[in-house]
């Protein structure tokens, strides 16, 4: 069966391993320039010239012909979105699938509503990809990952608010009050995708023991983990250290953020996806 994966790059993976895989683009759009998410972009240029930008900001999601690009010729296909809450990415994916299958009534296509975004969607993409290599059928693989989206989470932790000011998202007061007083905020991907609050804790430090306490709240016992950070390996291993040191054997991967993620978590932000 020729079964491909493809994402949105809100997910972070430009490739993975062992398995037919695509991504499709977001984009952050200032005044001046438009940046695309794909492996040319540099993404540490993107974040020095978003600090340096006048007004308001803001994302575009892939279009219906950009995500039938990506399904190529392949037979079966699974498209993982970003959550529809925040996105309209699954929205046009839907489209594709409905394009796609007007074209070739036999192909398979499922369309996966994360819910979430970053890690939470690595896992999701994983999972898929581990079944295609135990050579499970596209109704098996299917069911599959529904029901193991059932037990993923997705926590994050931000330094700076400035992009979700300017995006329209939070007040610009309390984006500027957080940083004068360095409040980090740690929330999580809510069961219906939209970002939820959970505590705004004061510096790095308490910031990482929020985490681990949110994450064990969430039913974490020593699974799979991925943290994805922007510019911030150091916390990322930090937090990974810890867990660590009540699950030896804990399964964990760090990545840094491509430029839809580093757009909204900002420089020294944390997202971690994790199975509950």
């Amino acid at each position: 069966m020729n079964v491909r994966i493809v994402s949105d790059s809100s997910s972070n993976l430009l490739s993975v391993s062992d398995a037919s895989y695509a991504t499709v683009p977001l984009k952050i759009i200032t005044q001046a320039r438009e940046y695309v998410d794909n492996a040319a972009l540099d993404v540490a240029s993107m974040i020095r010239d978003l600090r340096t930008v006048k007004g308001r900001t803001q994302t575009s999601c892939p279009n219906a012909f950009e995500w039938q690009e990506a399904f190529g010729d392949a037979e079966c296909v699974f498209a993982v979105t970003i959550t529809s809450g925040l996105s309209g990415s699954y929205d046009a994916a839907c489209k594709a699938r409905e394009d796609a299958l007007a074209a070739a009534p036999a192909r398979r296509i499922c369309v996966v509503d994360s819910l979430s975004t970053g890690p939470e969607m690595q896992l999701l993409i994983e999972h898929l990809r581990d079944g295609i290599l135990a050579g499970r059928s596209f109704e098996e693989l299917e069911a599959s990952v529904k029901e193991y989206q059932r037990h993923t989470h997705l926590l994050f932790a931000l330094e700076s608010l400035t992009n979700l000011a300017r995006n329209g998202r939070v007040s610009p007061v309390v984006a500027r009050v957080a940083g004068l007083l360095g409040i980090r905020v740690v929330g999580v991907a809510s069961e219906q995708g939209t970002l939820q609050t959970l505590c705004k804790p004061r510096g790095e430090h308490k910031m990482l023991e929020a985490l681990y306490r949110e994450m064990e709240r969430g039913g974490y016992l020593g699974g799979k983990l991925r943290i994805a950070h922007c510019n911030n390996p150091t916390a990322a291993q930090a937090f990974a250290d810890t867990v660590r040191e009540r699950y030896a054997s804990a399964d964990i991967a760090i990545i840094p953020t491509t430029a839809l993620c580093s757009y909204y978590a900002e420089e020294g932000g944390l997202m971690v996806g994790f199975e509950g």
